[in-house]
């Protein structure tokens, strides 16, 4: 399990300095795309707009580093440049400093990521703007000292102008980027709905044949009860052997046609489900969107809070799914007509530990010992005999134990309100992407 959990870390840290060098590879390209500034040789180039927008989309990238390797692949793509000019030696110089650029612009955003500032738009615009400007103005005191000051203001009014123009540059391309996420994400789900509708159209024809065999196995169980009568009252007592027969020759029956539909089941799962994952945010919206309709479903005024912590690529997103909504569909049935519920998800050392909380009604002391067992329900409409299996807690139970190897466990207060809280390794459930 150690070794295990070294190689995923030294799978995620190379993983972060190949989005590093790449990222910085291709600012440094972009840097060949410039205009010359008549102020100590300073160039504005397309670099300064690709740079804060590789840090708005690569969360895991450290600004400081960035800024260091971008700089330094700047000068090397102009020192190249230069070199099939023929300008070489005379530009080395000239260049070299524009390691400052990166670094400070860097700087900033490191210190708006510390303070935690979001990343709206108009966030995205202040700390580029304010980046490019201050990175500007650091690099040209490095080339010519306190010369710029004794200056007139026109050298700030120009980083200043220069600093608005490709802040809103970066607020265009990261608002083109969310656009085209978004758009890759609807044509994903809408995939997967297709997907999903071919699936249940097959599905639907093996459920007809469970329906058949209900009714089948009703009339096995009244001919079984006629049985039963008839021996307790001693009659008819020629036919019991041919009756035995029969019930034993239509219990087969349904043996084999159950059969036929299991099998035809596990075809259907084989051939249609795709062993691709899906990121676990991903997976919360779509639990958000059916618990949405559930609660629409059920007339309630119900709040529902999601707190996740971090995200992660998983292939178990099926079992997680089944495990989360039945907990979810629980909590709702639990709250009578207006309450709370609270999906939390923390990522540990070693586990990730899922939380769903309900200010519901609440399980009594004496039947907590009991929630995880077969068939057991808490739900019981009195007037009409109907048991309510609503979870299912034994299958859930099931599948985070042999499935997953992780643990589940309950808190509740009768008339205060529920506390299910789920571990499981990060080993068995994180995948790559």
């Amino acid at each position: 399990m150690a070794i295990l959990k070294i190689v995923v870390e030294v799978g995620e840290q190379v993983n972060r300095i190949r989005n590093l060098l790449v990222s910085s590879v291709i600012v440094g390209l972009a840097s060949l795309l410039y205009i010359d500034y008549y102020v100590g040789n300073i160039k504005f180039s397309f670099a300064a707009v690709v740079f804060p927008l590789f840090l708005y989309v690569h969360e895991d990238l450290n600004p400081i580093p960035f800024g260091i390797v971008s700089g330094l692949f700047l000068v090397i793509a102009r020192l190249v440049f230069y070199g099939a000019l023929g300008m070489f030696g005379q530009q080395v110089y000239y260049t070299v400093p524009e390691v400052i650029f990166y670094l400070v612009y860097g700087l900033v955003f490191f210190i708006a990521i510390k303070r935690n500032i979001s990343k709206k738009y108009h966030n995205v615009f202040i700390v580029s703007a304010l980046g490019d400007f201050t990175a500007n103005m650091v690099e040209t005191y490095f080339r010519i000292g306190g010369e710029m000051f004794s200056r007139n203001s026109e050298i700030m009014k120009g980083f200043l102008l220069v600093a608005a123009i490709r802040a809103v540059a970066v607020v265009i391309m990261v608002i083109v980027y969310n656009y085209y996420k978004l758009f890759l994400t609807k044509e994903e789900h809408e995939r997967r709905y297709r997907h999903l509708l071919q699936l249940i159209s097959q599905l639907k024809t093996e459920v007809y044949w469970m329906e058949k065999n209900m009714d089948h196995i009703e009339r096995v169980m009244a001919t079984a009860y006629q049985l039963f009568s008839d021996m307790n009252d001693n009659e008819a007592r020629p036919d019991w052997t041919n009756k035995a027969l029969e019930i034993a020759k239509d219990i087969h029956e349904i043996k084999k046609e159950y059969g036929l539909v299991v099998k035809g089941i596990e075809e259907v799962m084989a051939n249609k489900l795709e062993n691709g994952g899906m990121y676990f945010k991903e997976l919360v919206s779509i639990l958000a969107d059916s618990m949405e309709v559930e609660i629409k479903n059920q007339n309630k005024n119900i709040q529902i809070a999601y707190n996740i912590s971090e995200d992660f690529y998983t292939e178990k997103h099926y079992y997680l799914m089944s495990i989360f909504r039945n907990l979810m569909i629980n909590a709702v049935d639990s709250i009578e007509k207006k309450g709370r519920i609270v999906f939390s998800h923390i990522k540990e050392s070693n586990d990730h530990k899922f939380i769903v909380e309900d200010n519901g009604s609440g399980i009594k002391e004496e039947d907590l010992a009991y929630i995880f067992s077969p068939g057991y329900s808490s739900k019981i409409n009195y007037s009409t005999g109907e048991i309510n299996r609503g979870l299912g807690l034994a299958l859930v139970e099931n599948i985070i134990r042999d499935r997953l190897k992780g643990s589940i466990s309950v808190e509740s207060e009768y008339g205060i309100g529920t506390k299910f809280t789920i571990t499981i390794p990060i080993d068995e459930l994180e995948s790559e992407h």
